[in-house]
């Protein structure tokens, strides 16, 4: 999640000015970017035991020795809970996971850069203080009380809301792990069209990146358990938003779904206002009980945009949220998939015409039954491993004809070539976990603390 605002931006007087800061978003292509984010488990090596905040070998040592690579600390009560450095930012989930929030890039070889270099700041600075890292869409081994919570204002009152609204949100803020990528829009109707695909496709591409079966040292019957667990969340703020695909839908419709979107808190002064369950039309009013009689200021707007968790997200551009967590290649392979599919006008059309016949049913059932089922889930008359096919060809094609090569003269096409495998095979990563459990890792998860670190 994103660190606190910085600034506290103007106040809102006019229930346009809503629309409007999504609409701000827009933007030539020549000026699209590629924002990608992942996070991970952090964990000592030598009991795998996931770190607490404050000790010597915990978050907040972690996050004081990153600064040597010219990382800002950002504070909350003389806790350091973020760093930022140039437009990127680490920062911290509930239960201790390690996000990079990458800058706004051109190109899919300058984020996979980006990501090899901040994995590569971790891992000598996990070296010294006896920890590693992990990618994986669920903790494969500790109960959610063997989490230590990390001190950050917004998360003690999303704490305390999450069990009043569904019985997986506490597994959601501490146990899981995603990678996803931000993407921008020219205008509304691009943004309707791309906001259209991305949820329609949104469980495929769950299915292609599904690396979180186990459950406490167990297989749990699931591909993607992260994705299962938004299943039961919170159904006010989660779910893949079918009114996406009715008529009249662009900005002003998405308006109407936040502010029926509970809040969780107001941001002031370097404190987080527990407003869990109030009204956002309420505080257009200036009656919110958390502040009576105060409006709200346009970075309560972007915090309460950031509140809301659908399978596919609108801010000032399109955030893709269904994959898990997982090794290097699939940290390049997510934007890649995206990007191939969505900045390229020709490959959108064709995702378009792929999704635009698919009734509210069926993506309904690809929504339910791909975290248990993945790449084997029945779709008409194939499966999703089917549909997988034809979306990476869709995307191959659109990064092609991007033509952004490397120093080597290499396009980007290649950092699908992990995706390829997995859908041609239709065994999945998570596949991968389980015959190693079921084989030579005896029936333990431990091994995987070991080979699949970052």
């Amino acid at each position: 999640m994103s660190a606190p605002p910085t600034t506290r931006g103007e106040p809102i007087t006019d229930h346009r000015q809503l629309a409007a800061y999504l609409e701000s978003g827009c933007k030539p292509s020549p000026d699209w970017r590629i924002g990608t984010e992942h996070e991970k488990f952090a964990y000592r090596t030598s009991d795998l035991r996931p770190l607490p905040y404050d000790g010597p070998d915990g978050i907040r040592e972690l996050l004081t020795r990153m600064t040597r690579f010219g990382w800002q600390p950002v504070e909350e009560k003389g806790n350091i809970i973020a760093l930022v450095q140039d437009m990127a930012n680490i920062t911290l989930e509930p239960g201790g996971q390690v996000e990079l929030s990458g800058a706004p890039l051109e190109t899919l070889h300058q984020t996979c850069a980006e990501v090899h270099r901040h994995l590569r700041q971790v891992k000598e600075v996990g070296g010294e203080l006896g920890i590693a890292m992990m990618g994986l869409g669920f903790q494969p081994k500790w109960t959610r009380d063997d989490i230590p919570w990390m001190p950050k204002g917004r998360y003690k009152i999303m704490r305390d809301y999450m069990p009043k609204v569904g019985s997986l949100g506490l597994d959601m803020m501490t146990r899981t792990c995603t990678v996803q990528v931000n993407l921008d829009f020219a205008s509304e109707a691009d943004m309707v069209k791309k906001f259209r695909v991305s949820l329609a496709l949104q469980p495929i591409a769950t299915a292609l990146f599904a690396m979180s079966p186990f459950t406490e040292g167990k297989p749990n019957g699931f591909q993607s358990f992260r994705s299962h667990i938004w299943t039961d969340t919170d159904a006010d703020r989660t779910g893949d938003i079918p009114f996406v695909f009715e008529d009249g839908f662009g900005f002003e419709r998405y308006v109407d779904y936040l502010l029926d979107t509970p809040m969780y808190f107001v941001y002031r002064d370097g404190v987080y206002i527990d407003a869990a369950g109030q009204s956002f039309r309420d505080f257009l009013d200036g009656k919110l009980p958390a502040l009576p009689g105060e409006l709200p200021l346009i970075t309560d707007w972007a915090d309460h945009t950031t509140t809301a968790f659908p399978e596919a997200r609108l801010k000032k551009y399109l955030e893709m949220r269904g994959a898990d967590g997982g090794p290097w290649r699939s940290l390049c392979a997510l934007p890649a998939l995206w990007v191939g599919l969505l900045y390229d006008q020709v490959a959108l059309d064709a995702a378009w015409d792929l999704v635009k016949d698919w009734t509210t049913a069926e993506r309904a059932h690809l929504r339910a039954e791909v975290p248990r089922s993945g790449l084997r889930t029945t779709f008409r008359n194939g499966t999703v491993r089917n549909v997988a096919l034809e979306m990476l060809a869709i995307a191959r094609d659109g990064l092609a004809r991007r033509a952004r090569n490397d120093n080597w003269g290499d396009d980007e096409t290649h950092f699908l070539d992990t995706l390829q495998v997995i859908a041609e095979s239709g065994r999945s990563p998570a596949d991968e976990l389980l015959e190693k459990f079921n084989g030579p890792w005896g029936g333990s998860v431990d091994p995987v603390f070991k080979e699949y670190a970052y």
